[in-house]
């Protein structure tokens, strides 16, 4: 049961993850755009600030489980490392609440932004769009935070990932040991 929902959070964590750097390329490219038009055709896109600064909320929040699933979170472990294990154990889960709590309030905070974003019409100041669009994407992408950190926090680390031994996967010591 615990690799199963480890699964199904790797898979979920993956997708927001690729959804964050669709957007990436997306803005990428937009303020490309935006920059040669403004500059070569001296004609501005007044769109391309709001836009993507608009879409800067979902990006910052798409990877935060997959992070939490990778341990790419930042650690100072200096004093909890020479602590018996017992002791770490529980700075672990400690830690572990801790990130879970800052992220419901988050998740709470955004959920709020969103269903009042939904009740009042709001819409971004040029481009008319929506702003609950932008708030969705933010809200699933904390509410999988908040998942992931409790499973972690009642089941402990997730199981490792099997290493594939194919050249295809792009593991260069899979490469060397064949």
């Amino acid at each position: 049961m615990k690799t199963t929902i480890f699964q199904l959070l790797r898979t979920v964590s993956l997708a927001l993850l690729y959804v964050g750097a669709a957007i990436v390329v997306i803005q990428a490219a937009w303020i490309t755009y935006g920059v040669g038009v403004r500059y070569i055709l001296n004609s501005p896109d007044g769109m391309v600030t709001e836009a993507t600064a608009l879409l800067l909320v979902p990006v910052a929040f798409l990877g935060v489980s997959y992070a939490l699933l990778n341990h790419s979170y930042p650690k100072v472990s200096l004093i909890r490392d020479r602590l018996p294990k017992g002791i770490q154990f529980w700075v672990d889960k400690f830690n572990m609440l801790m990130m879970l709590l800052v992220g419901s309030f988050f998740l709470a905070a955004s959920g709020k932004a969103m269903f009042k974003s939904i009740d009042s019409g709001s819409a971004s100041e040029i481009l008319l769009w929506p702003r609950f669009y932008f708030w969705i994407p933010v809200v699933i992408a904390l509410l999988s935070f908040c998942i992931t950190a409790l499973c972690m926090l009642i089941f402990g680390d997730p199981p490792e990932e099997e290493k594939s031994t194919s050249p295809l996967d792009g593991d260069i010591h899979s490469q060397d040991a064949a």
